[in-house]
């Protein structure tokens, strides 16, 4: 039911690129910061939604545009009651910022292969604080944001306070979770460390996290690598290594075909590994009972 995404514009992409063309050449090549910054704000350009600063109210045309539909799909979701009535002025209905994130969410809902009953569903337990944008790794279509995980500023007590394991705090920094800067802390991973004090309520050490996150990590980044290599494949069949860069408009599509490849690995990782995980849980669990049963005495 949802069409394919339009073109993307190049407006912000040029700009960014033009910046860069603008620096100086020894710059360029001897400072990898502006390198990274600005793949940042590519990146951050190909996942936020364009116009958007310039009016906030949309026609249905423009609604679909904006959202990589259709007025037809717009009107069947208003039918099945999963976006809010629009604004009427005379005979014109107005849709705003928070019907295109919602109808972002549903697209990419749709696409995962939910069908409108599910989406549905997922949408009155999301408004209903449970954090399915969250559960589904659809940060880039509620937020519209390249990193999933933003660094959170805090003073150095108040981070320590947040781990609330002074050794465990150490080895954080030292892994790259916190990082110390001008005398504050950075959590550069906020998510994880939300996941460790979420975990520690059931009565695992932080220690045990960490020793956990260290053996765990490089086999992700080695999925990460596979994954990211199927990408780049591709997009090296469109350009040419060492040679000018290709219209704005092909860099802006090739960026936005990579954000678009992030979701769609992390949510095929999220499905193999959450299937593995309530296997080996299914098969521990059996192993238990069965141990149990067997050395209960007989009635």
């Amino acid at each position: 039911m949802t069409a394919r995404q339009p073109r993307p514009e190049a407006g912000p992409v040029s700009a960014i690129l033009n910046g860069l063309r603008r620096a100086p050449r020894r710059v360029r090549r001897g400072s990898r910061d502006v390198i990274e910054s600005a793949v940042s704000q590519l990146f951050n350009a190909a996942v936020q939604p364009h116009d958007v600063e310039q009016s906030g109210e949309y026609r249905i045309e423009e609604l679909a545009r904006l959202a990589g539909t259709t007025t037809r799909n717009i009107r069947v979701y208003r039918d099945r009651d999963l976006l809010h009535p629009p604004l009427r002025v005379g005979r014109i209905a107005l849709f705003n910022d928070t019907h295109l994130t919602r109808l972002r969410l549903i697209t990419s809902l749709l696409d995962r292969g939910y069908n409108i009953s599910h989406v549905h569903e997922m949408l009155s337990a999301w408004e209903q604080g449970k954090g399915v944008g969250d559960m589904l790794g659809l940060e880039s279509a509620i937020a519209g944001s390249w990193a999933t995980e933003k660094p959170e500023r805090m003073s150095v007590a108040d981070a320590k306070r947040l781990i609330d394991d002074d050794p465990g705090f150490e080895r954080m920094v030292g892994l790259g979770v916190i990082r110390l800067e001008d005398g504050e802390a950075i959590v550069v991973r906020p998510k994880l460390v939300e996941a460790f004090n979420e975990i520690r309520q059931y009565g695992v050490a932080t220690g045990k996290l960490i020793d956990l996150h260290e053996q765990i990590a490089p086999l992700v980044d080695q999925i990460s690598g596979m994954l990211v290599q199927a990408g780049v494949e591709e997009v090296l069949h469109r350009i040419n290594p060492g040679a000018a860069l290709p219209p704005d408009t092909e860099v802006a599509e090739l960026i936005t075909m990579l954000v678009r490849f992030r979701t769609q690995a992390v949510s095929a990782v999220s499905a193999t590994l959450a299937f593995s995980i309530e296997s080996t849980i299914e098969s521990v669990v059996g192993e238990i009972l069965g141990d149990f049963i067997d050395k209960e005495p007989d009635a």
